[in-house]
């Protein structure tokens, strides 16, 4: 004999609501009953006033709805006030929730790898004709630049200092050498001028640490200029390489 209870044919019957839960009548939106906050009756105030301006709202259409939208309590009181906007962006309740605190914050983009620094000699030579030494290379202690009837270029700004200090020796005859300098680095020096100039605009960085580039020598009929070049500043510093 089977004492097992008899199945209801119309299926299992559905769960009792809690005590006191709210019944939604047939019908009902629940979420038009959420309370709204301040910033939500913001947003809709901010969307009547740029219907108001584009002419969509007349004077006392938007005095009304404005004075509706800062007495409304509910996400259903807010909705009819922009329902007929082009501007309307669908139901206010969900346009006007905020991100999770907890959300993450998206990734970085990936920074590109420097190419690796050159090496390059000591010495710079250039006889009835020009030189020059740019871009990301390796510079030492020691510099040494020479110009006969030409013209000498040195930039460090996006060089790589391997020394905390570095001398540049100059010398140029009926010649131009010109050395620039990042900003945030420090500069000194000094050289005879023999119907030339010789000129350096010497500074001091704020960092204790920054590397200093010392010029000196001399200019025959001819000009050295050794000048900070501003807004370009070191990317590797000395002390990151003497520490690491």
């Amino acid at each position: 004999m089977d004492n097992s209870p008899e199945q209801d044919p119309r299926g299992p019957l559905p769960a009792p609501l809690p005590k006191n839960a709210p019944v939604q009548a047939p019908g009902t939106d629940l979420a038009a009953e959420l309370r709204a906050s301040d910033a939500d009756r913001e947003r809709v105030a901010d969307l009547l006033r740029d219907a108001y301006a584009e002419g969509r709202l007349t004077a006392d259409e938007h005095g009304e709805r404005i004075e509706a939208a800062y007495n409304a309590r509910t996400f259903g009181e807010l909705e009819p006030l922009t329902r007929d906007l082009p501007s309307h962006p669908g139901a206010i309740r969900h346009n006007l929730t905020k991100a999770p605190l907890e959300a993450p914050a998206p990734a970085p983009a990936p920074q590109p790898a420097l190419p690796p620094a050159r090496a390059e000699s000591p010495t710079m030579v250039a006889v009835f004709g020009g030189a020059s030494r740019k871009g990301r290379w390796r510079v030492g202690s020691h510099l040494k630049a020479v110009a006969v009837f030409g013209g000498i270029e040195i930039d460090l700004t996006d060089a790589v200092f391997e020394s905390p200090e570095v001398v540049i020796e100059v010398i140029t005859v009926f010649g131009g050498v010109e050395v620039r300098v990042p900003e945030n680095v420090s500069l000194h020096g000094g050289g005879a001028g023999v119907f030339g100039g010789f000129e350096v605009r010497e500074q001091t960085s704020a960092d204790p640490y920054a590397p200093v580039v010392r010029v000196k020598g001399a200019a025959v009929f001819g000009g050295v200029e050794a000048k900070p070049r501003r807004g370009k500043k070191i990317k590797e510093w000395v002390r990151r390489q003497l520490d690491g």
